[in-house]
């Protein structure tokens, strides 16, 4: 009976938030990042095109079972919309397929965003992850098919126009889950019969993330200089954040060392005091400031369904 195979890498757990270079892939960059701190696992909340910059949260080790709850998270972007033609991936990268000599105004621009905010029906672009029976949407369209993809519910909280001239729109948005800032462009250009594309994207915001918490990549990179290996690590290890920071939305509950070792046996524990929360579907307990568990209130118990190592 052969023995099961060691992972490779170290068993380093946490969030990188990554300030992604532009013309950089989301995948290109996990890689880079796992390879740079010799990680077993790593994984990203959220995609980020080539073409964009900005925040991209990487989960480093056990910090990969939390990453649907950032996943879930509000974000935040810039985006700056070129009139005049429409493209085919809705960005720079994509062939011309409408142009249009008009140019809107700063108030034509402003009085359609009230249409855009709330929540709203959008059409993902052509080359977007949808998948499309089974197949990616993107595969479908650099084969050369135009597909079908069915509109879909997302929520603007919040769309402010930034700045514009005769050209271009600069613009901010807070969006949920799901949200394609390219389709806003298209769906911009079409309203305002001028056609439009993204000629520039940076997110900046993924929530429980903020722009102090950016890493720029070349703060890492700077780091492969140090020749002794456990000095290079522990200084890449400095720029982690704590797992258990990605569940901020979540009740919380703060347990001694019996009670963790029990929930990672996956026992239940049983809650006492005034100030322990009577139900939830997810919360997450603690000891010693580390994530211990994730999992759910009821009954007077705390229930474990994913716990992580101490």
């Amino acid at each position: 009976m052969s023995r099961p195979r060691k992972p490779k890498g170290r068993p380093v757990s946490g969030w990188l938030i990554l300030d992604k270079p532009f013309d950089f892939g989301s995948t290109e960059a996990v890689s880079k990042i796992k390879w740079l701190f010799k990680a077993q696992k790593a994984g990203h909340a959220g995609t980020l095109d080539p073409l964009a910059s900005g925040m991209l949260p990487i989960a480093l080790g056990d910090a990969t079972k939390t990453v649907p709850y950032v996943m879930d998270g509000r974000k935040i972007y810039e985006f700056t919309v070129t009139w005049g033609e429409e493209r085919t991936t809705d960005d720079l990268e994509g062939e011309v397929t409408r142009s249009s000599d008009k140019r809107p105004t700063a108030d034509e621009i402003k009085a359609i965003l009230g249409e855009y905010t709330g929540v709203i029906q959008q059409i993902p672009p052509q080359f977007s992850a949808i998948k499309i029976d089974g197949e990616r949407a993107y595969d479908l369209a650099r084969e050369g098919e135009t597909v079908e993809i069915p509109s879909r519910e997302v929520e603007i909280h919040r769309l402010t126009l930034i700045g514009s001239d005769e050209n271009t729109a600069a613009f901010e948005v807070e969006c949920g889950k799901g949200t394609y800032v390219r389709a806003l462009a298209r769906d911009f250009g079409r309203q305002l019969g001028c056609y439009g594309h993204i000629s520039a994207l940076r997110r900046t915001f993924v929530a429980p993330f903020g722009e102090d918490d950016l890493v720029p990549l070349a703060d890492l990179t700077a780091l492969e200089k140090i020749e002794d290996e456990a000095e290079r690590l522990a200084a890449l290890d400095a720029f982690l954040i704590d797992t258990g920071e990605a569940l901020s939305s979540l009740p919380q509950i703060v347990i001694n060392d019996d009670q963790a070792h029990r929930l990672r046996m996956g026992n239940p524990i049983i809650l006492r005091g005034r100030d322990a929360p009577v139900s939830a579907d997810e919360a997450y307990a603690t000891a010693r400031g580390k994530l211990v568990a994730i999992g759910e209130i009821g009954g007077g118990e705390f229930r474990p369904k994913r716990v992580f190592a101490g």
